[in-house]
């Protein structure tokens, strides 16, 4: 794959634009009502909805969030279960690339020197989940940005672009929205950790390793060392 410098540069000009525009204004502009708007509108719902209240609770049980990891997974098996015996290891490998390029840009978010409160431990009248009802939920963050759940989930959509092309995509993005939107419902991330945290780490970040020739020479050097069979077309014929 050829390295789509120009392509690159504009993503990161895009993404270091997005947080500077929620960093440097005074109590972050314009984004502030937003992310207040957003949280109180379903902080309000909480208790005007009884059904609401329990779906955001649920969602939000550390349990849960095994089932994104499942929602994630079934779709890289629906590609695996179509290839040979090499695609498939190369699809396993992919996802070993995939959940270090998530350590890795996890670790350069978490660098960002900002250190945010969650909405409910920012705000006073408000109401938190775990007050309501007597389950493990989590709706409080003690730092909040970047949304790293939000991240994983991103670093996830653009893999399933860049190797299973627009129809993946498609797919990951409703799991993207499904498995982020109940963090910020419970009050445990504002809009902005996502759609300007996350969102400006990726944009920064992932176009290096998968708009240049990097994750295919990660993937292909991996394949080289690590153990198993079906490591060149020859062994999978």
């Amino acid at each position: 794959m050829k390295t789509r410098l120009s392509t690159i540069v504009l993503l990161n000009f895009a993404g270091l634009a997005l947080f500077f525009s929620w960093l440097l204004p005074a109590n972050h502009g314009f984004w502030f009502p937003v992310d207040a708007g957003v949280f109180r509108y379903f902080n309000n719902l909480l208790v005007e909805n009884r059904a609401f209240l329990w779906l955001v609770a649920i969602t939000n049980n550390r349990a849960f969030d095994g089932c994104s990891l499942l929602a994630m997974g079934l779709l890289m098996l629906s590609f695996w279960l179509k290839q040979t015996p090499y695609g498939r290891r190369q699809i396993v490998i992919m996802g070993i690339v995939m959940l270090l390029t998530a350590v890795v840009l996890n670790q350069i978010g978490q660098q960002i020197p900002v250190q945010r409160q969650s909405p409910t431990l920012f705000f006073n009248d408000i109401h938190r989940v775990s007050d309501l009802l007597n389950i493990p939920t989590k709706d409080a963050s003690k730092d909040s940005f970047p949304g790293d759940h939000g991240m994983m989930l991103m670093i996830f959509c653009g893999f399933m672009l860049r190797y299973f092309g627009s129809r993946a995509f498609a797919i990951s993005l409703i799991i993207f929205v499904v498995f982020s939107l109940p963090r910020m419902m419970i009050g445990a991330h504002w809009f902005t950790d996502i759609f300007v945290g996350s969102l400006s780490v990726i944009l920064v970040g992932l176009p290096w390793i998968l708009m240049t020739p990097l994750s295919d020479k990660i993937i292909t050097l991996l394949n080289h060392y690590l153990p198993g069979k079906n490591k060149s077309l020859h062994n999978s014929n």
